[in-house]
């Protein structure tokens, strides 16, 4: 994996379900539900055929994956992934997610 920075480093699954774990924190997400997004997180990268992906790209899969599961950890990752700084970072997002209607998805409250 490349770094923002350019440096090299091993991908890390447990490092993945860690942030993952954070942003569900406190979510009414089964456990179940989260290995099985981080099982085809992984399929996807290796599916990728690149020897070396970027932590952009892991961050983006990782985003598409908890937009689709729950809102509110999808909130959380976009804002350290993203790097939010103004409430208008969270604005921009939540106006994403207010567009969408999956059936899946646990919604942020109304």
């Amino acid at each position: 994996m490349i770094k923002r920075n350019g440096r090299r480093v091993p991908f890390d699954r447990d490092k993945l379900v860690r942030s993952l774990q954070i942003s569900l924190r406190k979510r009414p997400v089964e456990p179940e539900r989260i290995e099985t997004m981080v099982s085809a997180i992984v399929r996807e990268l290796e599916s990728g055929g690149e020897a070396e992906i970027s932590s952009e790209t892991i961050g983006e899969i990782v985003m598409e994956h908890l937009r689709s599961l729950d809102d509110v950890a999808y909130v959380r990752f976009a804002s350290v992934y993203r790097n939010f700084r103004e409430a208008k970072d969270f604005e921009a997002v939540l106006g994403e997610l207010s567009s969408e209607d999956d059936p899946r998805r646990v919604p942020l409250r109304k």
